[in-house]
């Protein structure tokens, strides 16, 4: 396992860091593409999450899972293809931000036969997720760890 550096923010409400502004962007740029994919429904009740959830998957949001136990928090986050070089985790009093960046690079090919993509999966679009927790955590606690594309992050839960 590899571990990764945590970048934390003390003060609830302070986003001077520069993935704070970057993920209010994503969230901006998935809210709209929400409201396209609704309103091409004609705005019929009874989508409005699945045109979320679809804005997100195509802006490259991060698949995850968050995990409670008493005493601490658990989040994984699924980052195939990313190098731990490329991935920053910060932490703030209730919350965890993830952001991984990657670049796309095309390898010039020997073969003398030319090919186009005609679609892919792949992206080298950034990716940024962020989880709200329901209770502060005890920062200095905090701890990334990077495995084979899978993040996972300890967040103990602060002591009253």
């Amino acid at each position: 396992m590899s571990r990764l550096k945590v970048h934390k923010v003390a003060v609830a409400g302070e986003r001077t860091l520069p993935v704070f502004a970057e993920f209010d962007n994503l969230i901006g740029r998935i809210r709209d593409r929400a409201y396209e994919l609704f309103a091409g429904r004609g705005f019929s009740n009874g989508h409005a999450l699945e045109d979320w959830v679809a804005a997100e998957k195509e802006f490259g949001w991060p698949a995850a899972e968050l995990a409670e136990r008493d005493d601490a928090f658990s989040l994984r986050v699924a980052l195939p293809g990313f190098k731990r070089r490329n991935v920053t985790v910060t932490a703030g009093p209730r919350e965890l931000t993830v952001q991984a960046a990657r670049q796309s690079q095309r390898k010039k090919r020997a073969s003398k036969r030319l090919s186009f993509v005609r679609w892919t999966e792949f992206s080298s679009h950034d990716v940024c997720r962020r989880v709200e927790l329901p209770c502060a955590i005890d920062m200095d606690g905090v701890s990334a760890r990077f495995t084979n594309g899978l993040l996972k992050i300890e967040a103990p839960k602060a002591t009253e």
